[in-house]
């Protein structure tokens, strides 16, 4: 099977070694357009225009299903999307775990980037399914272009403003840009260093359910037992490349570059 996964940048990190740890035998296409980032704090219709041609540069490599590894391009162009590739090629969105983080019925937060946060969107998410919960809303400027590059002074400096930002009582945190999810860890820590003697965060990203999703969709369970001898096909603008250096300073791209065959 050949899973494709498309973002603006290597926020579809995450969502891609999910898939790799559940079926170590899948193709993998990851299509990004880094040159374009940040998607943000683009209109709609540009958002659109750019996820639609780092979309088709995926399905050119004929793959089994795509998976939309990005919030904003979820959030703007998924109807575009799916009237352009489907039903040939299932096209599968993200969406901020706001449901799951709700049903705790704790108080938590949103880490989004300042153009998602208090936007129509989440704010429907919010009054779908966190109504009677209390849910601060929290900007994050800079933190994706900081993950982005692997800057570590910036990304450092994004999550502390943004941790400063989040009430000590809140029990869990979504992860409302796929870039967030490669620095889930010191996400956490930020956040817990204010709140000592609480239970530990509970963190929320979208990664392994989107991977899970795509696999229902084209009919395969997991194995994650199974023979490592997926390939790696990195598209870059749409055009053939290697994992970029700030993609092997994460976890996720090394896993990737690890349990991969040569094509």
């Amino acid at each position: 099977m050949k899973i494709a996964l498309m973002d603006s940048g290597i926020g579809l990190l995450a969502a891609a070694a999910a898939v790799r740890r559940m079926r170590p035998d899948a193709d993998l296409v990851l299509s990004s357009d880094p040159g374009s980032m940040p998607w943000g704090p683009r209109t709609p219709e540009d958002v659109t225009r750019r996820a639609l041609s780092v979309a088709q540069a995926a399905a050119a490599h004929r793959p089994d299903a795509l998976i939309i590894a990005c919030n904003t391009a979820s959030v703007h162009a998924l109807p575009t999307l799916r009237a352009e590739l489907e039903p040939g090629l299932p096209v599968i969105g993200t969406v901020p775990a706001i449901k799951p983080a709700a049903a705790g019925g704790g108080p938590f937060a949103i880490w989004a980037t300042p153009a998602t946060t208090g936007s129509p969107y989440q704010r429907g998410l919010i009054g779908e399914f966190a109504r009677a919960v209390d849910v601060t809303e929290v900007p994050c400027p800079g933190l994706a272009d900081a993950v982005e590059h692997a800057d570590e002074e910036a990304i450092d400096r994004a999550v502390a403003a943004a941790a400063a930002l989040t009430p000590a009582g809140v029990t869990d945190v979504v992860l409302g840009c796929t870039h967030y999810e490669l620095v889930a860890e010191r996400i956490r820590a930020a956040v817990e260093r204010d709140r000592p003697g609480r239970p530990p965060l509970v963190l929320h990203g979208s990664a392994e359910a989107v991977a899970a999703q795509a696999l229902r969709r084209i009919g395969a369970a997991p194995a994650p037992s199974a023979e490592p001898v997926g390939t790696l096909t990195v598209l870059l603008g749409g055009k053939t490349a290697d994992l970029t250096e700030p993609a092997l300073a994460y976890a996720e791209g090394l896993l990737l570059k690890a349990v991969t065959s040569v094509i």
